[in-house]
């Protein structure tokens, strides 16, 4: 039986820094490397969509129909939370309107002062208005591409594998990848419901991506134990983990993940909408960023999870008292983590760390900004 280790000694930390709130956090540097498409629209855009294609939705009162998408409130688990994405879904089937919605969550975005989002859907889940994959791809890409040159904002798109549809469409998706590689799509993603639908079922899929030494992610963890990491891991070669709430149950398979750098994309307020949690005070994020993992935050979905990226930021500082540093270095792991080229990456970082110092001094001469971990 292999031996598990201590956990690390807590690291000494420096003067604290300015005191923090959601405006000052709005105005940092960030990134969102795990936000999906088909659950990231305005209200406003889903009843103008579904008005001109006459389709019908739960509600065509702006407030009614925010409250029936939002997943806040009579939620029970990850299945109910995904079966939301049925009434987005009805009115992304055409290429006018999977660019506008690309286009505005994009637009978000860079309104939030996020400089890279990495944007992640299913083609496979557009195909009912009969647009043929690729051109799926092109509409979504178009639309980030447009937001690019209309608000500086860098994009990258993730396409995804569904554990519940037949590991046929997987493979079929991965090669879509593989064609759109160094095209604006960045990696390959599996979703989906978690609970009797292995990762490893979807092997060919990513053997396939590895083959063509593209970046993957695999949901795991969130609605299904360690086992469902490994599998990850282990079968499909993930270098990032979507959510990975469970990683905690298996000491030994997490000191793997933080001894390789295998980055977390941890989504606070959806894990507790999806139950994969009971609360914030029950997350295990404050354990995994002092175990010293990367962990990174991230929205999932801002029409579910009514949130933003600075609100997740804002909830990790008053929920686990963080520090101004510690957030500086939960932003650096981000951008860390982004499926970037590194010298790409090394250049994005590198400014944002000069911004993020320069904002976070004229809040308060005697910061003093501390040594990212690695």
């Amino acid at each position: 039986m292999p031996k598990t280790r201590s956990r690390p000694r807590a690291r000494r930390r420096p003067p604290a820094g300015p005191a923090l709130t959601q405006a000052l956090i709005k105005k940092l540097p960030k990134t969102d490397l795990h936000i999906h498409l088909d659950g990231s629209l305005r209200v406003k855009t889903m009843l103008e969509l579904a008005r001109e294609r006459k389709i019908r939705l739960p509600a065509t009162d702006p407030r009614r129909l925010k409250e029936v998408m939002r997943a806040d409130k009579g939620v029970k688990d990850l299945p109910e939370y995904i079966r939301k994405f049925d009434i987005t879904l009805k009115v992304m089937q055409d290429r006018d309107a999977l660019m506008r919605i690309a286009y505005e969550l994009a637009e978000d975005a860079a309104r939030d002062n996020i400089r890279y989002v990495e944007v992640r859907y299913s083609p496979i889940l557009h195909v009912k208005g009969g647009m043929k994959l690729p051109s799926i791809v092109d509409a979504v890409l178009d639309g980030l591409r447009k937001a690019e040159r209309a608000f500086g904002i860098r994009t990258g798109l993730i396409i995804c594998g569904i554990r519940h549809i037949l590991p046929k469409w997987s493979s079929e998706l991965a090669d879509l990848t593989v064609a759109y590689k160094n095209r604006g799509v960045v990696a390959f993603d599996l979703a989906g419901a978690e609970k009797d639908f292995p990762a490893k079922a979807h092997k060919e899929a990513f053997q396939k991506i590895l083959a063509h030494n593209i970046n993957s992610t695999v949901h795991a963890g969130e609605a299904f134990g360690p086992q469902s990491i490994s599998q990850a891991l282990h079968h499909c070669g993930a270098h990032r983990i979507g959510h990975g709430t469970m990683l905690k149950e298996n000491l030994d398979l997490l000191n793997y993940v933080n001894d390789h750098r295998i980055p977390l994309e941890i989504c606070l307020s959806s894990n507790v909408q999806t139950r994969a949690v009971k609360d914030l005070a029950h997350h295990p994020f404050k354990f995994y960023y002092d175990y010293g993992l990367r962990v990174t935050l991230n929205t999932d979905n801002t029409l579910m999870s009514n949130t933003t990226m600075s609100r997740e930021l804002w909830l990790a500082v008053k929920t686990y008292g963080l520090t101004a540093l510690d957030l500086r270095n939960i932003i650096i792991n981000g951008f860390k983590s982004a499926f970037l080229p590194l010298g790409e990456k090394v250049e994005m970082l590198r400014s944002a760390i000069v911004e993020m110092d320069e904002i976070l001094s004229e809040q308060d001469a005697s910061y003093m900004p501390g040594k990212e971990y690695l």
